[in-house]
């Protein structure tokens, strides 16, 4: 069974900016654990068989107008339904004030009421943006994740294979810092991983033989990031003078993090070798393959060979992520 995340209400309260109307308790005791959203409009026509009170609830003006349709009694019968199924969080968006029967309901059943001045699509849209990665499904492992050219290049090998001391030399060459020795990986949706590093090392790095360096006050804010897209894993191994290492990359190694497919490449260390313009180059290519361009298959062409008679494949390489 998937394990399940939770935040307090007090992380959405300070990241939307909303006002308390009515807390039961500490907003820092109140968790969510739902990365979806309601808006019960069909709750508040009475259909409650589908109803997820984990879900915090939205209520703009068309549910509001819709109670206003009915009777009182009507009015105070579906609140009092709604209610009694506990949601987690109610707010209010664009300024909208609950009316005295909805704070009386919400004080009853102890349901939290939260309001917002901005429209509610915009609530919406801020809340799910932010649920989706603070309840995002996620794993922490080792390795080094830095930004290079805009893509987001995760580190990968054995300890001392040189994957800190290559992130210092991209820093230097202007790239971005994200994490080192753990990432903490997190799918925000069904095709994106974000990593960034656990918040008590955020910044630092270990390099062998120095120690520890803050790399945001050696180097300064532009050489890190809080967190960045994960377009693509570098494995980073000893040379192995027996091993036949891909020359022309007609093939497409991949990985698996989190059921999402991230494509990898092999770079073979030994001394004498820049692995940081490497790395910038296999950057580079990650980027011209996604937009759709293939190096290799021009040259095919262009020695009169065609590239649809060879046989490419996706390869599954299992690496430790």
């Amino acid at each position: 069974m998937p394990e399940e995340y939770s935040i307090p209400l007090s992380n959405v309260i300070r990241e939307l900016a909303l006002t308390e109307c009515y807390l039961p308790r500490s907003a820092e005791e109140i968790m969510l654990t739902s990365r979806d959203i309601n808006r019960p409009g069909v709750e508040f026509s009475g259909f409650f068989d589908l109803y997820d009170p984990r879900r915090i609830s939205i209520l703009g003006l068309g549910e509001l107008s819709l109670l206003s349709s009915y009777t009182p009694e009507k009015a105070s019968e579906i609140i009092d339904h709604f209610f009694s199924m506990r949601p987690v969080t109610v707010i209010f968006a664009r300024d909208l004030e609950p009316s005295p029967m909805i704070e009386e309901k919400a004080e009853k059943y102890g349901v939290p009421l939260l309001l917002s001045a901005d429209s509610t699509s915009n609530v919406m849209a801020d809340l799910i943006s932010y649920l989706n990665v603070a309840l995002a499904p996620r794993v922490t492992r080792h390795g080094v994740l830095v930004e290079v050219y805009g893509e987001g290049v995760l580190l990968l090998g054995d300890s001392g294979v040189g994957k800190s001391e290559t992130a210092v030399e991209l820093v230097k060459r202007g790239h971005r810092l994200i994490a080192d020795d753990a990432v903490e990986i997190r799918r925000t949706s069904r095709r994106t991983l974000v990593g960034q590093a656990p918040a008590n090392i955020r910044h630092f790095i270990e390099m062998r033989g120095i120690g520890i360096i803050n790399a945001r006050r050696i180097f300064g804010m532009g050489a890190v990031k809080d967190s960045e897209k994960i377009n693509m894993c570098i494995n980073m191994e000893l040379w192995d003078s027996t091993k036949v290492y891909d020359r022309m990359g007609i093939d497409s190694e991949y990985t698996e993090i989190l059921g999402i497919r991230v494509p990898v490449v092999t770079i073979p260390v030994k001394p004498g070798r820049n692995l940081a313009i490497i790395i910038e180059v296999a950057a580079m290519n990650n980027r011209q393959k996604r937009m759709g361009y293939n190096a290799a298959h021009e040259l095919l062409v262009a020695l009169g060979m065609d590239p649809n008679e060879l046989q490419s494949q996706e390869v599954l390489k299992e690496l430790d992520v």
